[in-house]
């Protein structure tokens, strides 16, 4: 070994704790400088981490800031921003009803802490391997040069300027105005809203910024913790009382699929219908579409749910006439759903699928670029999309929409097994098809999964019966339905599992 290793292996030791230690510092640095601006419980929030293991979120000038202690190593800030709400009533009951189930925008947010790490982290590795990168290229004989150069007047400045440099853009002595979002004074719900306030245990704990104008919203938080309780207790009450519903079980070889529709925002239902997936032995969901009212991104609070709800099921869907633009549909297939646009693709339980979104909303699947299309000329191409699929030996086993009225000609033309949809908030089927051709073919639609009246279904309770259904398949095609009902007053109706026998018309040789 040459006497120059040791000083290599120095130098090279040395030049990488540097630039661990630089990597480390930018990464830290950017990442508790960062923000993100997510939709987050129908705002467009910005979300800054911090180092203090608290949540903290500020609501705006009306309403009291909010704090979580101790929630994770790493804390956050939400800043609320811009909604669309009605009232500020109708804004605080909302908040109460997506705390009654905050799975959603929690795991949103460490998604969303977790990115912005992830980024930081790669950027400091950038900035960490820059020294690196600039010692390799220099070269012994320039390093050398360099090296000699510092000693010199010049070179002295230049390394004083070098040094400055970082020290001007932190710019430290720089301190930020004292704003009225920093004054007041935390207490807890309990000890802010005093002794006659019966509160859930799980809250008594949060904490909430008082000052002249937050003391007058003691009205509006009782009623927002009355709204979580009611909202609570009921769904958590139905999702526990579904297990023991008495489904029909699937027999070996058999695939059970959750349909769902018309939720319109009611996140409420989401567990319980996942429940009574969960019961039947259900490991798919169908989403026949109109889980929000009207469409807009306020709303991804409902596909937030809707998603952590049936993540690890197949997930496959369609956006109804009140998912107005392609948000709805943009954003679940950004998630992972299967969001079907008029082509015919392999189901989860064998054969094939098909579907489209409502053509009086969101699009046309796979003729977007064809705009003004009608209900009837949708409804044809689907049923030329299925019998083409017929044609080709691949009978598709089930269609997907909003309206079941879409499957009606793929249906009268036999190309089909089964037509699913919602849309009407009322239960019907299955109805017997017979084609043209002789073939049979099967109808059914689904009530409204969030109970809803028209198109608001958000309360703390359903505002009408909520629905599900369950379809099973068997080598790839449907052999029967059940629907399943949560009634208002938390009382339930199971619908008897009622089989099928969808049969491709053969003529006789």
């Amino acid at each position: 070994m040459s006497s120059a290793t040791p000083r290599r292996l120095l130098v090279g030791a040395v030049l990488l704790v540097g630039s661990v230690a630089l990597g480390l510092v930018v990464a830290v640095s950017l990442f508790l400088n960062s923000s993100r601006t997510v939709v987050l419980v129908g705002h467009d929030t910005v979300v800054r981490p911090t180092l203090s293991q608290e949540a903290v979120i500020r609501t705006g000038p009306v309403l009291p800031d909010f704090r979580l202690r101790d929630v994770a190593p790493i804390g956050v800030t939400l800043t609320l921003g811009k909604t669309e709400a009605g009232s500020v009533e109708e804004l605080v009951d909302r908040y109460a009803l997506i705390a009654g189930d905050p799975t959603a925008p929690i795991a949103k947010v460490e998604d969303v802490v977790l990115d912005m790490a992830l980024t930081a982290a790669l950027r400091g590795v950038a900035v960490g391997l820059l020294p690196v990168a600039v010692f390799l290229l220099l070269g012994r004989h320039r390093r050398g040069e360099l090296f000699r150069g510092v000693r010199t007047r010049r070179g002295a400045l230049a390394l004083v300027l070098l040094l400055a440099l970082p020290v001007l853009v932190w710019q430290p002595w720089e301190s930020s105005e004292e704003t009225q979002a920093d004054q007041g004074t935390w207490e807890t719900l309990a000890d802010f809203l005093g002794p006659e306030a019966s509160l859930p245990p799980e809250v008594r704990d949060i904490e909430i910024r008082t000052n002249a104008v937050t003391n007058q919203s003691r009205r509006l938080v009782l009623s927002a913790l009355g709204t979580y309780s009611r909202s609570k207790d009921f769904y958590s009450t139905a999702a526990d009382e579904a297990a023991d519903l008495g489904l029909r079980q699937p027999e070996d070889g058999e695939t059970v699929a959750l349909l769902v529709s018309d939720r319109h925002d009611n996140i409420g239902m989401d567990r319980v219908a996942r429940a009574i997936g969960e019961a039947a032995g259900a490991t798919v969901v169908l989403d026949a579409g109109d889980d929000t009212s009207t469409g807009q991104p306020w709303e991804a609070f409902s596909l937030d749910s809707l998603h952590a709800a049936f993540e690890d099921w197949e997930r496959i869907g369609v956006a109804g006439n009140h998912d107005h633009g392609d948000f709805v549909s943009t954003y679940l297939a950004d998630l992972g759903w299967t969001m079907l646009d008029g082509s015919v693709v392999d189901a989860p339980w064998g054969g094939t699928l098909l579907g489209v979104d409502d053509p009086r909303s969101s699009g046309l699947g796979s003729w977007r670029d064809e705009t003004g299309l009608s209900f009837g000329e949708v409804e044809t191409r689907l049923a030329d999309s299925a019998c083409a699929a017929a044609e080709d030996g691949e009978r598709v086993s089930t269609v997907l929409v909003h309206d079941a009225n879409l499957g009606r000609e793929a249906l009268s033309r036999g190309c089909v097994d089964l037509v699913v949809g919602g849309h009407t908030h009322v239960q019907s089927g299955p109805d017997p098809v017979v084609g043209d051709d002789g073939s049979i073919g099967y109808r059914w639609t689904n009530g409204t999964t969030g109970g809803a009246a028209y198109a608001i279904a958000l309360g703390s309770k359903p505002r009408r019966n909520a629905d599900v259904s369950l379809i099973t398949y068997a080598d790839g095609r449907p052999t029967g339905l059940q629907w399943v009902r949560l009634r208002t007053d938390g009382s339930w109706r199971v619908g008897a599992w009622e089989p099928i026998a969808p049969a491709s018309f053969t003529p006789d040789l």
